[in-house]
């Protein structure tokens, strides 16, 4: 009896998600096939030049942009950035560091501080549970 391996693919939007691009910024092969796990591979350990230049200048989708950014997805809605940006315009508005910027910075410093507390108090939870 021989076993069958079906090849996983995925959809060009899951495939352009976990490569951190912005699918329409695509080519149109591209989006317009379906991407298996090994052509994804190949893409993230040796990335075409369209998939460079796309990491490099953008445009870029939110989760890449609140990244970059310092910001919360919801916190770049707040501000008011809906669009994909690309490097230049994220640079922009890092230089002009809007008011609503330099909030959401300073409310993700907090949420990321508060993590780090309630891991910490998570850890010494445990480390005197293991000691009773």
């Amino acid at each position: 009896m021989t076993s069958h391996q079906t090849t996983q693919t995925m959809k060009p939007a899951t495939a352009a998600k976990k490569l951190g691009v912005y699918l329409e910024a695509t080519p149109a092969e591209f989006q317009e096939g379906v991407v298996s796990r090994a052509e994804l591979n190949a893409l993230q350990s040796d990335p075409p030049q369209w998939l460079q230049d796309l990491r490099r200048t953008g445009p870029h989708p939110r989760p890449v942009v609140a990244s970059k950014l310092g910001v919360s997805i919801a916190g770049l809605a707040r501000g008011g950035v809906t669009e994909p940006l690309t490097t230049e315009q994220i640079d922009a508005l890092k230089q002009d560091d809007p008011e609503w910027l330099r909030k959401e910075r300073a409310t993700q410093a907090e949420v990321r501080k508060e993590a780090v507390r309630i891991k910490e108090r998570n850890a010494a939870r445990a480390e005197k549970g293991s000691r009773d």
